[in-house]
């Protein structure tokens, strides 16, 4: 437990005149930028003109920023922040106590909002673009479905109709988050589906498949194409998400300095990008200006491991090769995920900045199985009071395995991971585990290597 000498509370609370009042963009001081984004037609970078017909014009103005290093956070994004910002970071005394470890465990804790996680960052500032721009909705994807629930409450807040395509596994195993999206107004449609041609495609391709966010892309954007006053939003990968998540890491930064404590590791959980990004961006940051020298772990599943085993060129961001090819981590396209519990985490590729992250050596990444993933979660539960998200689990695997090599060597790391949701819809993974039924998935070479037939072909994007 806390010892009596011991002063850093249990939660670092900052007020809201210590909130963010600007983004935070990594790009700006990366030496080597992420590679742009291309048009598939012509293999050129994409244009703002090309980019509009799908996304909000100020949305692709911030995607396509290289330059600068921030971006102000405009006032009524602010101030709908503050119905749950800034987030609390929490000192782990009771994991540390179990662990009997010398390290210092950290989470910064994004689940204390209704939609459970981090992803209504991202959601409020999409919304309020779309409704500055006159639009009459949006459309998305959600996986496991906390973008979708996200979005459903900033479409809520900003009178915007909210159209939802959820990954069909997570749509039946997650019958609740389903639910909450639709009290906030939002049509939800399990994906693949026979609403749209490209959906109709996939189920021809792959009779009874149970989807992937790369399926469930495909067809929110041809439904934002093909709808007037309509544009597609997207909840992770895109620069643009990775840009409003750093409010978690300028939040993170801040909370520490108050305390005047250094971190040695960081942690996150990887599907997209989004919680990953944010988090370490600021962080970051100071490692590429050469005033710190962080260590940055991202974890992901071992039944989707685009960083660890992917191939870094250029592939489509969708199942259906209807959006812009971006140079990222990836296992094809084509590649659809077994049914793990982690549906924010079954994701082919990596965002492009976190892809030329690693490919730069600047960010570990890790996998673990589903099984390895929830004994951690329980461990948390059982020790800190909060039932986490499958996904934010996997970020707990690690920062409990680095807390017990402390535990070996002696060395008193201060370790910090984000906790990115709580897991209070996942009963059914819960119960899975809880009854030993749960089973792990690895692909094979062979299945990874199929998928990536599917990568395009041209000079300088061959398959190693």
């Amino acid at each position: 437990m806390k010892s009596a000498n011991e002063n850093i509370p249990y939660k670092i609370f900052l007020s809201e005149d210590e909130m963010p009042t600007q983004y935070y963009n990594v790009r700006a001081d990366m030496e080597k930028k992420p590679a742009p984004l291309l048009n598939p037609g012509t293999l050129k970078p994409i244009t703002a003109e090309e980019l509009e017909p799908i996304f909000c014009k100020e949305l692709v103005k911030q995607e396509l920023d290289t330059i600068h290093r921030h971006i102000d956070i405009p006032e009524e994004i602010r101030e709908f922040y503050k119905m749950y910002r800034p987030s609390p970071l929490v000192r782990a005394y009771c994991l540390e106590e179990k662990l009997q470890t010398p390290a210092k465990i950290y989470y910064k804790f994004e689940g204390n909002n209704t939609s459970g996680s981090h992803k209504l960052n991202s959601a409020i500032a999409q919304a309020y673009y779309a409704k500055e721009q006159g639009l009459k909705g949006v459309t998305t994807e959600t996986g496991a479905g906390q973008w979708g629930t996200a979005l459903s409450m900033a479409c809520a807040y900003f009178g915007l109709d909210c159209k939802v395509f959820m990954v069909k596994v997570s749509y039946e195993q997650k019958p609740f988050r389903r639910e909450v999206m639709r009290t906030y107004g939002a049509n939800v449609t399990p994906s693949p589906s026979e609403t749209t041609e490209v959906g109709k495609k996939i189920l021809a391709e792959h009779p009874g498949t149970t989807g992937s966010l790369g399926c469930a892309i495909s067809e929110a954007v041809e439904e934002a194409v093909k709808s007037d006053g309509y544009r597609y939003v997207l909840g992770s990968v895109l620069s643009q998400v990775l840009l409003h998540q750093s409010i978690i890491g300028l939040e993170t930064q801040s909370a520490l300095r108050k305390y005047n404590i250094e971190p040695d590791i960081i942690i996150g959980c990887m599907g997209g990008g989004s919680n990953f990004g944010g988090l370490i961006s600021p962080f970051m940051g100071e490692n590429l200006r050469g005033e710190k020298n962080y260590e940055f772990i991202g974890v992901e599943p071992a039944s989707c491991p685009s960083l660890t085993r992917g191939q870094y060129v250029y592939d489509f961001c969708d199942t259906g090769k209807v959006c812009p090819l971006a140079k990222m981590y990836t296992l094809g396209s084509g590649f659809i995920p077994s049914a793990d519990h982690a549906g924010g985490l079954r994701y082919h590729g990596m965002s492009s900045i976190i892809s030329e992250l690693y490919d730069q050596g600047r960010i570990k990444p890790i996998s673990y199985k589903q099984t390895e993933v929830f004994q951690a979660a329980e461990d948390f539960a059982r020790c800190e009071g909060i039932l986490p998200a499958p996904e934010s689990s996997h970020a707990i695997r690690a920062a409990i395995d680095e807390a017990l090599k402390c535990k070996e060597t002696g060395e008193e790391k201060n370790i910090v991971f984000g906790l990115t949701g709580t897991g209070y819809f996942d009963m059914y993974a819960y119960q899975a585990f809880n009854d030993g039924k749960m089973t792990d998935y690895i692909p094979t070479d062979e299945e990874i290597n199929e998928a990536l037939k599917g990568v395009p072909q041209f000079p300088g994007n061959e398959i190693k």
